[in-house]
């Protein structure tokens, strides 16, 4: 007889739970779908015709779409793998001032990258001086020369940073 009694009243233990909570309450599941996350637009530093965002925030987040190591009306030559990668990480140290962070605050890179294995050891000389330990995670994709967009770019940067 103990036996069925304990289970008679461990079976009303959970609906005597639900009783007093938030979960009996009509409208809370009404809040929970109404959230909306904010984005905002941040303007480039550069002007652009592109009709992409090269910026957003969200909250205490930015996001930065790809910065291309070289563009012709900034320079009129290529130039290396060092100089393109500081050409992208200065754009992006100026974007990101411009949202209202900075470099140390970045939190993951990923890069796509022509021939990584002629040019990433020359790169990662040129990459760290741009950031502060500890050094943001990072993750690259190779690509062939041909297929990075426009001729001559060897290197686009793309970035996730927080704003304190």
């Amino acid at each position: 007889m103990k036996r069925r009694d304990i289970l008679k009243n461990l079976a009303i233990v959970p609906v005597a739970g639900l009783v007093g909570n938030d979960f009996t309450k009509a409208d809370n599941k009404a809040d929970k779908t109404d959230w909306i996350p904010k984005k905002e637009a941040i303007p480039g530093v550069y002007p652009t015709t592109s009709p992409l965002n090269l910026c957003i925030r969200s909250g205490h987040l930015v996001f930065l779409s790809g910065i291309g190591g070289w563009y012709a009306n900034r320079r009129k030559e290529p130039g290396d793998i060092k100089v393109q990668i500081a050409s992208a990480l200065t754009d992006m140290k100026n974007q990101l001032e411009k949202a209202g962070t900075s470099m140390a605050n970045v939190l993951k890179v990923h890069m796509t990258l022509a021939d990584p294995n002629k040019n990433l050891a020359p790169l990662n000389e040129v990459y760290g001086t741009f950031f502060p330990d500890p050094k943001p995670a990072r993750s690259f994709s190779g690509s062939l020369p041909e297929l990075m967009g426009r001729d001559g770019v060897l290197v686009q940067i793309d970035c996730i940073a927080y704003i304190d």
